[in-house]
């Protein structure tokens, strides 16, 4: 299976790039006494600014320090998950928060090694309502059993309420933003 060329596994160990996801991980580690948040939320103020990378990026460097990492696809909007890493979408997060279907069956087991993931799934009415769900914290809750770390990426926070609604569920938050293109009062 190859992989998207914008993921790190597929660059120079030493770049800038790889450098920069590294020192992400290290400071998303350093952010709170106890080890870190063990469940994260990735998002962005606008589309297009490159949070599925972060997520998928973040989510490799992360196997690479000796942890074991679900990958969440929460953009049940306009999932890209599967793509990046050229997997099925036909079930995925929707099944497990709509379908009540145990997680176990739906995760890809070691995308990379130590890293599985959880595609968005069929597209829903109502994602909001999904990622805000008892359900969803369920499910977060089964997943920590686990998982050492669980990233989650979720559309902009400008475009719908879906982060927003996922956000209180979660250890910690990380907004990306497109350098020259997103306003001070956007990413605030």
């Amino acid at each position: 299976m190859t992989r998207s060329k914008g993921l790190i596994n597929n660059k120079n160990i030493k770049s800038p790039i790889v450098e920069a996801y590294k020192t992400l991980r290290t400071n998303i580690q350093f952010s709170m006494p106890d080890g870190g948040p063990r469940t994260i939320l990735i998002t962005s103020s606008s589309p297009g600014e490159g949070k599925s990378t972060t997520s998928a990026n973040l989510a490799i460097t992360m196997v690479q320090s000796n942890k074991k990492v679900l990958l969440v696809d929460g953009d049940l909007r306009k999932s890209v998950m599967h793509r990046i890493f050229e997997l099925s979408n036909l079930k995925g997060l929707t099944n497990i928060l709509a379908g009540n279907e145990d997680y176990r069956e739906i995760v890809k087991e070691n995308v990379v090694e130590n890293l599985d993931i959880i595609t968005a799934g069929p597209k829903p009415p109502n994602p909001s309502e999904l990622l805000g769900s008892r359900r969803m914290e369920n499910f977060l809750e089964l997943a920590k059993q686990e998982y050492d770390i669980i990233i989650i990426d979720t559309p902009p926070l400008l475009a719908v309420t879906d982060s927003a609604v996922l956000a209180p569920r979660v250890d910690g938050v990380v907004i990306v933003a497109a350098y020259g293109q997103v306003t001070f009062e956007a990413a605030g």
